[in-house]
């Protein structure tokens, strides 16, 4: 499979809010919808949040992951990770209880405590759709997220052990792969693992090429062999650096999540829009999408037939 790329798509998150684009889905279905749309255009990996029905915003809440995630499974055979992360402002017991609940094969694992910052995205906007959008990103400014090594001991056990769930080691900055290279060195995770280079949100690494190369080869130096890579950049960068990433060989991950832009200025109409280009991208530079069954069998999956719902 040394030619196979996996696309992952990330539907929704917790970063946007609903004012900054009619695209991002919102409702069960909407989530269901987009994700459902993004497995055909080629997404391997489906990387999902809840979110409020009513009012948008980011909830930890298993019950209202459970009005979307049946049906995701039922029509089609994507690989449906679960955030732990959910948002700064959830404690690390609710961003956990969903996964908990519902067994996924994958699960997002961010590898270390981090400033996260969204404020800078409120100046763009006058009025808002709900009142808790604007408030939401402007004390970002005081936010931490927190995933100490005991939070991280603790979601390993909880669900690696306790679920045989595979985890998008999220690293955001240099110091998250020596993080996770000393977890490994615990026994907390078993080789190959799956490492997210993250670049563009204010408080991680910057969202330049040269760190990417960097941010490679510290990964080449702790894991050798041992891992797969894939690569994710907010907004602008999110294109250019998926293709750079593609072009070394890599694995990528687009999705309104990241970036709510299709081109400079432009926004996406959809996630399985921005799958459908990186999937071009992809192909034109003379690599084959990796199938759902490929990803599994890649990560070391449990598989579809293991998961509560």
């Amino acid at each position: 499979m040394a030619n196979k790329t996996i696309i992952s798509c990330a539907i929704t998150g917790s970063i946007h809010t609903p004012t900054m684009s009619d695209a991002l889905p919102i409702t069960p279905d909407q989530i269901a919808t987009q994700a459902i749309d993004a497995a055909k255009a080629g997404a391997a990996i489906l990387h999902l949040h809840a979110r409020d029905p009513q009012d948008g915003r980011p909830s930890p809440d298993p019950n209202v992951f459970m009005q979307f995630l049946p049906r995701i499974k039922q029509s089609c055979d994507a690989v449906v990770n679960i955030t732990t992360g959910g948002a700064v402002t959830m404690t690390v017991e609710q961003r956990i209880l969903a996964a908990l609940q519902l067994s996924p094969e994958m699960c997002s694992l961010n590898m270390g405590s981090m400033n996260f910052a969204l404020y800078p995205m409120a100046r763009r906007y006058k009025s808002w759709k709900y009142d808790w959008e604007e408030s939401y990103l402007t004390n970002s400014d005081a936010y931490i997220f927190p995933n100490t090594f005991r939070d991280i001991d603790k979601i390993a056990k909880l669900l690696g052990e306790g679920h045989g769930v595979k985890f998008e080691h999220e690293c955001y900055d240099t110091g998250h792969l020596y993080n996770l290279a000393h977890c490994i060195d615990r026994g907390m995770f078993k080789p190959p693992v799956f490492v997210q280079l993250i670049f563009g949100i204010l408080g991680g690494i910057g969202a330049e090429l040269d760190n990417l190369l960097f941010m490679k080869r510290t990964a080449d130096r702790l894991f050798g062999e041992q891992y797969y890579w894939s690569v994710l950049a907010g907004g602008r960068h999110q294109m250019n650096f998926c293709t750079n990433a593609a072009m070394m060989g890599g694995n990528v991950r687009v999705g309104l999540e990241d970036s709510l832009y299709i081109g400079p200025g432009k926004l996406a109409k959809s996630n399985a829009e921005q799958v459908a280009k990186i999937r071009r991208i992809v192909e034109e530079l003379g690599f084959e999408i990796a199938t759902p069954a490929e990803a599994r069998a890649m990560l070391g999956l449990k598989g579809g037939d293991r998961v509560k719902f």
